[in-house]
């Protein structure tokens, strides 16, 4: 670094040489973070993240490994081969996981409210008119003996077949 002799300062064009130590250290944690991430995925999800097939066959072999000091360095490993991708690749990775993430947690509140539809059905009988209205097809006495099934259940501490029912027929409904 160039000093400037009369007051010691470091010249400006030094000082715009790149990020810091403590910025690239960041960078490297947010990148070792994502690869966490990925490694997180299932193989059909991690196929579809477009990405080099070097990373992803060493993000693969995440769940291989059980010793935790080994599974801490094939985490650095995983961040330092992050290191070379571009910010446009991570950008492009990261939209991916969303989508992935997305639909994953679209699936999971669809389920949330097929449960609470069944308990409702279960619990009044006038959520069973409603549903009659809504969907006049469906074979509603097969319905209605789920539902008087599922109540008897219940109340004699059974284990719930009738109640897991009516959530598979809800499901294939597509409610």
């Amino acid at each position: 670094m160039h000093v400037n002799e009369k007051n010691r300062t470091p010249k400006k064009e030094d000082l715009d040489a790149g990020p810091s130590k403590s910025e690239l250290k960041r960078q490297m944690t947010e990148r070792q973070k994502l690869a966490e991430v990925l490694a997180s995925l299932s193989s059909d999800g991690l196929k579809s993240i477009p990405m080099d097939e070097a990373i992803k066959v060493a993000i693969a072999e995440t769940p291989k490994i059980k010793s935790f000091e080994a599974i801490r360095r094939h985490k650095q490993y995983l961040g330092k081969l992050m290191r070379f991708l571009d910010d446009e690749e991570l950008a492009t990775i990261q939209k991916r996981l969303d989508a992935i993430q997305g639909v994953s947690k679209a699936e999971t509140a669809k389920l949330h409210f097929l449960e609470s539809y069944r308990d409702r059905l279960v619990a009044d009988d006038a959520a069973f008119t409603k549903m009659i209205e809504q969907y006049p097809d469906m074979d509603i006495q097969n319905m209605r003996t789920m539902i008087r099934n599922a109540r008897k259940e219940k109340e004699m501490n059974k284990p719930p077949k009738a109640y897991r029912e009516i959530f598979r027929v809800l499901k294939d409904m597509g409610i």
